[in-house]
């Protein structure tokens, strides 16, 4: 796993700066087309950090239209929400978060879009190898007892594998949003 994180990282770091605005642009266009935000408010999101899908197009189009729109902040081994604002730190992957904002749990958010490292058709995904998601959200992986947050991967279609291995941690996404298509 570890090989294929590390071959998944440098394919979706060597996407030049144009092709990355565009195929933001796209994937901003498949989350309207699907729905995505429908009947949200809260919406945690991400600023790419090591080659991620751009989010900017998204963040403006939220910003917007009037959602809240939160970014995840290190809590020990968990992640908060917190308001994006104007102001920003690195913290200590050098990814950036909101300062001077208050932090909300997982729980208090609609929608949570997380970065990827790898995908499969089948909704499995890689991330960086922390856990921090998969941590944060564990209260997810009860039955449909939670109706909410609706959590989705975001990705270039390059980072698609065959098929990845679930492990009893891996807490589920509703969907997959690349820039050409929605996995659901």
């Amino acid at each position: 796993m570890k090989e294929l994180r590390k071959e998944l990282r440098k394919i979706r770091r060597s996407i030049d700066q144009p092709s990355r605005k565009k195929k933001g642009k796209q994937l901003l266009y498949q989350c309207q087309k699907n729905g995505i935000f429908r009947n949200a408010k809260h919406v945690a999101i991400f600023i790419p950090n090591d080659g991620e899908i751009e989010t900017e197009d998204t963040i403006n189009f939220l910003v917007h239209q009037g959602y809240s729109v939160y970014l995840p902040i290190l809590a020990g081994e968990k992640l908060k929400f917190a308001k994006m604002g104007r102001y920003f730190k690195k913290n200590r992957f050098g990814i950036v978060e909101p300062i001077f904002s208050p932090l909300l749990g997982a729980h208090r958010m609609d929608i949570i879009l997380m970065p990827l490292v790898g995908f499969d058709k089948h909704k499995n995904r890689l991330g960086m190898g922390g856990g921090f998601y998969d941590k944060t959200l564990s209260f997810h992986t009860k039955p449909k007892e939670f109706k909410v947050p609706k959590l989705f991967g975001l990705a270039f279609d390059v980072q698609e594998v065959g098929r990845l291995t679930s492990q009893p941690w891996d807490v589920p996404v509703d969907g997959i949003v690349t820039p050409t298509r929605f996995i659901k």
